[in-house]
């Protein structure tokens, strides 16, 4: 926590936003619910890169704590939870865009998926409306 403070106290705007959002699995869960519309904690847990329970209760709790996201109960089930962006989880979608974009351009794996960097081509701005929910 003590190099946490440190962090934030130099001011330093890329120092701020990757104590925010910026770790791994902060913002394969972003994407989750951004660009895949998971909402739920074993929809998380079913993401292809296989996050850990402990590591995903760590992400959820600190991206809630920071308003990233909010955490309600499921009115479908009321022992569990939904997760939703706030707008300020929504106002990360242009930098989610640059790095989808950036991947495509130098991430030549033979497996590397490219259907959303291509919605992206044929039209950013419908694509940005689409995942921020409009």
């Amino acid at each position: 926590m003590k190099s946490e403070t440190k962090i934030r106290s130099s001011g330093c705007p890329v120092a701020f936003g990757l104590d925010t959002f910026g770790d791994r699995w902060s913002l394969l869960v972003i994407r989750e619910i951004m660009l895949r519309g998971k909402r739920t904690y074993s929809e998380f847990l079913q993401a292809e890169e296989g996050i850990a329970t402990n590591i995903l209760i760590d992400r959820l709790k600190h991206l809630e704590s920071n308003g990233i996201v909010e955490k309600k109960r499921d009115p479908e089930n009321r022992r569990s939870f939904v997760y939703n962006l706030t707008r300020k989880g929504y106002d990360l979608a242009p930098i989610l865009i640059e790095l989808i974009i950036w991947s495509g351009k130098h991430d030549d794996r033979a497996n590397a998926k490219r259907d959303v960097l291509e919605e992206i081509q044929r039209d950013r701005t419908a694509f940005e409306m689409k995942i921020r929910g409009g």
